[in-house]
């Protein structure tokens, strides 16, 4: 990193610590989601943003310029209160890799904890157990109501779910959870990652023949338009899918998607929520997109030869710097998030246009990464 990009990366990091000191007091050991007016609007802890808050306390506590008590302890009850969620079950749906890998894997990597080993095993017996073996991929959501039928569903942000299963077979030494992802990241491939570097949110197959019968709208603007935020799972899951496995077909696909992503970005270098809108439509941005497809593009820039490297590395610099100079609320008091102008959900009309947990993790993260920070929680 330049002596420039390491000026502004620093100044980024002891910024994002001063807030985070501050804000840390209000939210304490709970579970922030969106930003309203101002505010992170708190959520049960079954929620599948509830690992992003205590993950990036996580961030901020190993590094030794920010290394809080107070940190740690929040971090930790966040985890000792999903214990309920993970006996409980019936709420648990394929966000447990979000979930338990920021809270009990970083906890056990930071800390060598073994209670928070065996809830992160635990955690990855249940994702695993979602893996449907016809279609080979992992059942995304629960139904949401009465007759809902959605066991065929899988989306392509579960690509970030697989790294719990990866550390699993790891830790334990025994291969099953490893297949499990390898064989939903093999069905990713096939279904989800366009030609282009695009990328289906929903895939629908048969839950009892495995067949493909269609291709869902989700979170972006239409079945065959390109929801950012889609594309920077598609680019880090891969990426990450790679790491653990060496297949040389994810790393293919997430330089795919990353060369779409980044020649989709417009001047400030920050994603507009879908890369793929029709005139009239309200082109906001998703600043949690840019984070954590920057997050994607510093591990390929990790993964390929140094004469490659350099294109990822500063696609990821770039944009992290633009949502810290252009962005950012640093110094706003009546303004928790870190990053403004996320775009949750924009066809349900929910969280627009305003900063979301996720989005401040994965900036953490990057900002960790260009520290030299390199190990990471996934």
């Amino acid at each position: 990193m330049s002596m420039e990009n390491e000026h502004w990366a620093h100044e980024a990091w002891m910024k994002t610590h001063a807030k985070v000191l501050r804000t840390s007091e209000r939210i304490g050991a709970r579970f922030p989601h969106a930003s309203v007016d101002g505010a992170y609007a708190l959520e049960a802890p079954h929620w599948w943003t509830a690992g992003f808050w205590p993950g990036l306390l996580w961030l901020l506590y190993r590094d030794p310029a920010s290394n809080e008590e107070r940190y740690k302890e929040i971090a930790e009850s966040c985890e000792r209160q999903l214990d309920e969620v993970l006996t409980g079950y019936d709420r648990l749906d394929h966000d447990i890799g979000f979930m338990w890998t920021l809270t009990s894997v970083a906890k056990y990597k930071l800390t060598g904890d073994d209670r928070s080993r065996r809830r992160a095993l635990l955690a990855a017996s249940v994702l695993s157990g979602r893996f449907n073996l016809k279609g080979r991929y992992i059942r995304a959501w629960n139904p949401w109501g009465e007759g809902d039928r959605n066991e065929g569903w899988a989306i392509i942000d579960c690509m970030m779910n697989l790294p719990l299963l990866y550390w699993a077979s790891e830790t334990t030494g025994d291969p099953r959870f490893k297949h499990v992802a390898t064989a939903h990241a093999d069905t990713a491939l096939a279904h989800f990652i366009r030609t282009d570097g695009s990328v289906n949110h929903i895939v629908v197959f048969d839950p009892d023949t495995g067949e493909c019968t269609g291709v869902n709208g989700g979170q972006g603007f239409a079945p065959n338009s390109a929801w950012s935020r889609g594309t920077a799972w598609a680019i880090y899951g891969m990426a990450l899918s790679y790491r653990y496995t060496g297949k040389d077909e994810y790393l293919d696909a997430a330089k795919r998607a990353a060369h779409f992503f980044l020649a989709s970005l417009p001047e400030d270098a920050v994603p507009h929520w879908d890369f793929r809108l029709p005139p009239g439509v309200e082109r906001y941005r998703d600043t949690s997109a840019g984070a954590c497809a920057a997050c994607g593009l510093l591990e390929i820039a990790a993964a390929v030869p140094a004469e490659e490297a350099g294109m990822y590395r500063e696609g990821g610099e770039r944009i992290l710097r633009s949502l810290y100079e252009n962005y950012g609320a640093w110094d706003d008091p009546a303004e928790e998030g870190l990053i403004l102008h996320g775009t949750s959900h924009y066809p349900e009309r929910r969280n627009i246009d305003v900063p979301l947990i996720y989005g401040d993790y994965f900036f953490v993260e990057g900002l960790a990464r260009l520290k030299g920070q390199s190990d990471t929680f996934w």
